[in-house]
């Protein structure tokens, strides 16, 4: 299963990239938000985010208007790794290098149709693991930490 979270300015996105992992036959955990009107970003990254931490959701998709709130928002909730991602490679590469579990999009930056492309890699790569598993280890760390 696939959570996924907007806010009002993506909205729009979020209910494109939501019908299309439906139409492939995705199950998808709608976190919100419910409309364009005006709304706070963290309430719903947060609760994708919460969705993926505790193993209800295998993986989690963000959107807002830059989508950089609400990847910080993501990225406070203990064992995530959320990437904002503008195209393909980057989402390609924070799966195979990051084993990143979350995946944030600006809805002002891209189209419904380069986010489908960045959807489908990002649920599509696997990670590489091998030196790459130390890092992570590593990143995650930083969190045990404070």
């Amino acid at each position: 299963m696939i959570s996924i979270a907007s806010d009002h300015g993506g909205y729009r996105l979020k209910e494109h990239i939501k019908a299309y992992l439906t139409a492939k036959g995705l199950n998808v955990l709608d976190c919100g938000c419910d409309s364009e009107e005006s709304c706070d970003y963290p309430i719903f990254g947060k609760a994708a985010a919460q969705a993926v931490a505790d193993g209800r959701c295998d993986r989690g998709i963000v959107i807002c208007t830059t989508g950089i709130g609400i990847s910080i928002t993501a990225n406070k909730v203990h064992g995530i790794r959320c990437a904002l991602c503008s195209d393909p490679l980057s989402a390609e590469l924070t799966r195979r290098h990051n084993d990143a579990n979350m995946l944030s999009m600006g809805a002002g930056m891209i189209g419904p149709n380069m986010a489908e492309r960045i959807v489908d890699v990002f649920l599509n790569t696997e990670f590489e693991g091998g030196r790459h598993a130390r890092r992570v280890g590593e990143m995650m760390d930083v969190e045990k930490e404070q």
